[in-house]
């Protein structure tokens, strides 16, 4: 063994033989659309479509290197802080990366799933260079007028879309932490604008804010009317 070497245990090894074999998997489910000719392939993935409060957040990722990214994954089965990491990480071995916000009041005007396709539309159409194929995870397509696929639990199985979906949690996370400064009532810091029984508490006791989504709290309460 070499002077300064570290050993890893068996339990760390197993561990890093499975971080492998996901990434050589994620690799390779976007290397198939390089041999089919797709030379700028962008990944889309969204956070926060859930949400009662915030915006949606989508971004779209280009990758230049893959190689720097084996801890990259579904951003909802990496921590907080190991997020926080993989962003500066994607960004920097990205060739492009866009970030674009639904904002509460275009949920409540067009519907989450219609807002949540145009934010992934403008990130999608910001991106320099140009895509000439993008990965959407899930099953709705947005209107563009290039070539996409839709792929149902592509944070899974791509890793462009796998980095689409850690840059638009941290973004997200980010700003809802900000928002808490403004509306430190109701647990911006850790409850995400989710429903979590102290988030909609505070709701009872202070009302809604204008960054929550009134047709997500509206429908709720009228679906529990026995809560309030």
């Amino acid at each position: 063994m070499s002077a300064g070497r570290t050993q890893l245990t068996p339990a760390k090894k197993r561990a890093e033989a499975t971080l492998r074999r996901r990434f050589k998997k994620l690799c390779a489910f976007d290397r198939e659309f390089e041999t089919q000719g797709f030379s700028v392939i962008a990944g889309v993935d969204e956070a926060g479509r859930g949400a009662l409060a915030g915006p949606v957040v989508c971004a779209a990722v280009v990758l230049r290197d893959e190689s720097p990214l084996l801890r990259v994954n579904d951003s909802k089965q990496i921590e907080e802080d190991e997020r926080e990491e993989l962003f500066a990480e994607i960004v920097a071995n990205a060739l492009a990366v866009r970030i674009s916000f639904g904002q509460p009041a275009a949920i409540d005007l067009h519907n989450i799933l219609q807002a949540t396709l145009m934010s992934m539309h403008r990130a999608v159409d910001a991106l320099r260079p140009r895509p000439d194929l993008v990965l959407v995870d899930g099953r709705e397509l947005f209107q563009w007028d290039g070539r996409m696929i839709p792929v149902i639990k592509g944070d899974g199985k791509s890793l462009r879309v796998a980095a689409a979906s850690v840059v638009a949690k941290v973004a997200r996370d980010r700003l809802m932490r900000r928002l808490h400064l403004r509306y430190p009532a109701y647990g911006f810091d850790h409850n995400k604008g989710y429903g979590t029984s102290d988030h909609w508490d505070a709701i009872r006791a202070h009302g809604v804010a204008d960054v929550h989504r009134k047709s997500f709290v509206l429908k709720y309460v009228a679906n529990n009317l026995s809560m309030f």
